[in-house]
């Protein structure tokens, strides 16, 4: 079977010929403040309207704009709209199709491949011809450089922040080597057929302008320089950041068709909604479900998709409730998933499973379909009526969804189940600190409500339930430990063959749910609004997003 997670998993080196050239340069404040959603409108309707014509003006869920130090903030939304706009990966995603699910291609890497004598060792080619923004050219060793940068605290350039934001991504990431100044050598702890999706998460930054500040990333975020297909032009912190085609960005074909992308936080659904509706934004994130048919009334286009993207909660397996089987499936039987599709205006999937349906590797999983009688039986059996558990939830933010009423709808359904919810609300950026560092940090804590990305199998798998993942290393937040997973993950990451693999990954989507790992709700479809007068948008099946086709105008 040939599916996305063939890619780069076999042997033979994946390969691309374009060649290309670039420039450019920009800036940020690291310092952030989150901005009330009635301020963010009154500074929108003292700024002129976006112009038909050229310039996309896009209304995020964020609370903030996202850092531009390299690896951004603010979730995956960070991602899509500055990070791999600003700045390149080796591996990029292909985001050009909406008909199939995302997988990697060649970015500032042209192919990489398994090194035939030492499966602990991949070898990339990297892009001839390819400069930074800030007119210096990309070479190995910019690539060494840069995991320094973001994950070794003995090199000068070192910076804590970024280090928080890579190491979830480079769980087994041992080092890397320069073998000439177009080919590096990464090293990992052990064999990882998955590396080349990994490595795709950490973005370059330019090394030239790094030193021209003298390491000092505040002011490096000032004139921020990477090889992306986006420059920067101008910012005003907290409210709002402009971006300006890369002219002469390596992929021709990436090169943006708006003249000017302008991105504005907006936490709150009905802040969106208005600035959409009054003109003052051409494009949302994330509307509001009961705005729907408003918005379609007023003649704007509501594109949605297959995303991979659960939302659900992970568990504390350390301390409390659901260190018990029995209450973490209690807790997925007492939840009526067609509420909240209800709920959602119909904007979801029921998730009773890691992955929807539709991935390769979703096999024949056990399915927690509604109970509530079955779900009280099992809170009895274990000892824990009423049970009492803490969740921490975000207010807004990326993949977030619409998260107070829908964790009001969870709290209310596990409540009549025999729960005792009580819900921890906080920023966005405050809870994805709290996911970082772990259950040891927060042992009263019982579950976290952060929306999760599934488009390859670490992320989608692995990192929820392999020990080596334990935050704050990895993302396995709550600490899940068993050795059949552990066994069974390094017999994953040690198969290059493709279709061996793939029946693997289907063994461990079972297992996770079998164990019932997380409480599962709603696979999202990503809807996003935006005026008539936006042209050439392409919806992937992917949390990113190519802007660069986008154009606005008549």
């Amino acid at each position: 079977m040939a599916s996305r997670i063939d890619l780069i998993m076999r042997r033979p080196p994946i390969r691309d010929a374009a060649r290309g050239c670039v420039s450019g340069q920009g800036g940020r404040l690291e310092g952030r403040t989150v901005l009330a959603g009635g301020l963010v409108a009154v500074l929108l309707l003292a700024s002129a309207p976006a112009q038909a014509g050229g310039t996309l003006t896009v209304g995020m869920t964020a609370g903030d704009l996202p850092v531009t130090t390299g690896n951004p903030d603010q979730g995956f939304e960070g991602y899509r709209f500055v990070g791999y706009n600003l700045y390149d990966s080796l591996a990029l995603w292909d985001l050009s199709k909406s008909d199939k699910a995302t997988d990697i291609k060649p970015g500032l890497a042209t192919e990489w491949q398994i090194d035939e004598a030492n499966p602990k060792r991949w070898i990339f080619k990297l892009r001839h011809g390819v400069k930074w923004h800030d007119g210096c050219d990309f070479t190995a060793d910019d690539v060494v450089w840069n995991l320094g940068y973001s994950m070794n605290e003995k090199a000068p350039q070192f910076n804590p922040a970024q280090f928080a934001q890579a190491r979830p991504y480079l769980g087994t990431y041992a080092g890397v080597e320069k073998l000439d100044d177009h080919t590096v050598a990464f090293t990992t702890k052990a064999p990882d057929s998955l590396f080349p999706y990994e490595i795709s998460y950490v973005l370059m930054v330019s090394p030239c302008r790094a030193k021209e500040v003298n390491n000092n990333w505040t002011e490096y975020a000032l004139h921020p320089s990477g090889t992306g297909p986006y420059r920067f032009d101008k910012m005003v912190p907290h409210q709002r950041l402009e971006l300006i085609p890369n002219t002469e960005y390596w992929d021709k074909a990436r090169v943006p068709k708006q003249d000017r992308l302008v991105l504005i936080p907006m936490p709150e659904a009905s802040t969106r909604t208005a600035a959409l509706l009054s003109g003052q934004v051409n494009w949302i994130e994330a509307p509001s479900p009961d705005a729907i048919d408003r918005l379609k009334a007023a003649g704007m286009k509501i594109v949605t998709n297959v995303y991979p993207h659960n939302w659900s909660y992970q568990l504390n397996f350390v301390k409390g409730p659901f260190a018990d089987k029995r209450v973490r499936q209690a807790a997925n039987y007492a939840l009526n998933r067609e509420d909240m599709k209800d709920l959602l205006n119909g904007l979801m999937l029921e998730e009773y499973a890691t992955v929807p349906p539709s991935t390769p590797y979703y096999g024949h999983p056990m399915l927690y379909k509604y109970d509530p009688a079955k779900a009280k039986a099992l809170l009895k059996e274990a000892g824990c009526t009423p049970c009492k558990v803490t969740f921490a939830i975000s207010t807004s933010g990326s993949g977030q969804m619409q998260p107070l009423p829908m964790n009001e709808l969870v709290k209310s359904q596990l409540d009549a189940a025999g729960f005792e919810v009580t819900l921890d609300a906080m920023d966005w950026n405050a809870l994805l600190k709290l996911t970082r560092e772990g259950v040891d940090e927060h042992p009263t804590t019982n579950a976290i409500n952060v929306s999760r990305q599934t488009q390859d199998p670490f992320n989608a798998l692995i990192r929820h339930v392999w020990t080596g993942a334990w935050a704050p290393k990895g993302s396995n937040w709550g600490h899940f430990s068993n050795p059949d997973f552990d066994k069974l993950i390094d017999g994953i990451l040690s198969e290059f063959d493709a279709e061996k693999r793939l029946g693997l990954l289907t063994k461990l989507h079972e297992m996770m749910n079998e164990e019932a790992v997380l409480i599962f709700v709603a696979h999202d479809v990503n809807p996003r609004a935006m005026t008539p007068e936006v042209h050439g948008f392409v919806q992937a099946q992917s949390w990113f997003q190519d802007l660069t086709p986008v154009s606005v105008g008549p």
